[in-house]
């Protein structure tokens, strides 16, 4: 049997390796930590996440909880590894990233079928490879995907700042999830509108990191990784209804609504370390620590990691890629992760398992499986092979990717169900047609 190369111990790096294992195919992981650590990483482990230890929602009736549906039918080993060490977030599937990386790590060390080289890869394999380096891949690796694949396309990604529990104020702060749903997994500290004002003011001006001349020429900042200082510079209520709206929450110290809420998130099981959700910045370190210590119940806050910024790059994958994530006129080359144009931990994770499965059937001598248009996970395969627009930027799973289903239905939630059931039922045939050939 014909042994495979996987680069990269990311997420997609990962889930492309365990599914060619699983395939029975041999495969050696290439991973360059701890020799050499790129800008937005910093433990050695595989699987490590980097901007919040969210996974997105967990109910089957959204976008997020149908990947992740879809994925656990694939035999992802992310989801199963995320679920044994989730952590309380309200409707999100949010994890112990520490433990999260350690349980990835022990898997694949734990397969028979998977070898472990901690090198930096600095050339691309001529065949039978996965390609999971990264949006920070640099150097002659970076080099040798341009020369093979063209220029690439770039934006910046942003991760928000992580704070001690026990620095926070309590007498400020209260746990509540929005509208009272599931537990109180979430920390709240509201604003009134004087003290959301003086914060704003103080946002919009505050000091930014500089930026290198090249990357202030392709600074393109993603919507979905939004820098919280650039969002608030869109206007005086953008964050009102953005990070900081106050829907579903009540003060219980004034028994109202407050103006504006900054909502914090669990970062581990022992509730020892909290994320400022949506609080993705670029600013100097001082000055995060200034200004955000303007939140009520930050003000002596412990700052156990700062907001950073970083570049990512993609590919113009819809003229390079095929839904499989093969590269055209390849043998056997293939991309995944967020490299590709998908957005999102799952949904860079997905794409792994499905470089994985197909490069496994490749090698067998099997016909390639295309997942249906109606799952999430083809949809998205749709979307980086073909492309959404002309100008073609990163997307992350959403109902609006789906097809439209035969009868209009009003009501989302509803309509959103359908929309799952039909992918679910989709997904079933596809992979037991496929596992009969």
């Amino acid at each position: 049997m014909a042994e495979a190369i996987v680069a990269g111990g990311g997420l997609a790096g990962c889930e492309a390796a365990w599914a060619l294992a699983q395939a029975g195919i041999p495969v050696t992981l290439y991973e360059m930590k701890p020799r050499k650590f790129s800008p937005a990483h910093h433990s050695e482990g595989l699987a490590e996440l980097v901007c919040s230890n969210s996974l997105k929602a967990s109910r089957l009736a959204s976008a997020g909880g149908l990947l992740k549906a879809e994925m656990e039918r694939q035999g992802s080993l992310l989801v199963r590894c995320a679920k044994a060490c989730a952590v309380a977030a309200g409707g999100a599937l949010a994890v112990d990233r520490t433990q999260f990386s350690a349980l990835v790590t022990q898997a694949l060390e734990a397969h028979p079928l998977v070898q472990i080289v901690h090198e930096e890869l600095t050339a691309l394999p001529e065949r039978d490879a996965v390609i999971a380096t990264g949006p920070l891949t640099e150097g002659a690796m970076a080099g040798a995907i341009e020369t093979r694949c063209g220029s690439r396309l770039s934006f910046f990604d942003a991760a928000a700042p992580i704070v001690a529990a026990d620095s926070l104020d309590m007498e400020l702060v209260f746990a509540q999830s929005r509208y009272d749903r599931g537990d109180a997994d979430y920390l709240n500290c509201p604003m009134d509108k004087e003290e959301y004002e003086a914060f704003w003011e103080a946002l919009t001006h505050a000091e930014r990191a500089p930026l290198h001349e090249h990357d202030k020429e392709a600074f393109r900042v993603y919507e979905g990784c939004m820098p919280v200082e650039v969002l608030a510079a869109r206007g005086k209520d953008t964050l009102r209804y953005g990070p900081l709206k106050p829907v579903g929450l009540r003060d219980p110290r004034t028994c109202h609504r407050p103006w504006a809420a900054v909502q914090l998130r669990r970062e581990n099981r022992e509730g020892t370390m909290y994320n400022l959700v949506g609080f993705q910045t670029n600013l100097k370190f001082g000055e995060q620590k200034r200004v955000f210590g303007m939140i009520p119940g930050l003000a002596h806050a412990e700052f156990l990691r700062y907001g950073v910024m970083h570049r990512n790059f993609f590919l113009d994958s819809p003229r390079l890629l095929d839904a499989d994530f093969s590269l055209r006129g390849s043998e056997n080359l293939f991309f995944a992760g967020q490299m590709t144009g998908v957005e999102g931990y799952m949904e860079s994770a997905a794409s792994g398992i499905i470089a994985g499965r197909a490069l496994a059937r490749r090698l067998r001598g099997m016909r390639p499986v295309v997942l249906p248009r109606d799952t999430m996970t083809g949809a998205l395969c749709a979307y980086i092979s073909e492309g959404g627009a002309a100008d073609f930027q990163p997307m992350g799973a959403n109902m609006g990717l789906l097809p439209a289903l035969p009868e209009r239905i009003r009501s989302k939630q509803e309509r959103y169900e359908l929309l799952a059931q039909r992918a679910l039922s989709s997904l079933d045939k596809a992979l037991q047609e496929a596992g009969t050939e």
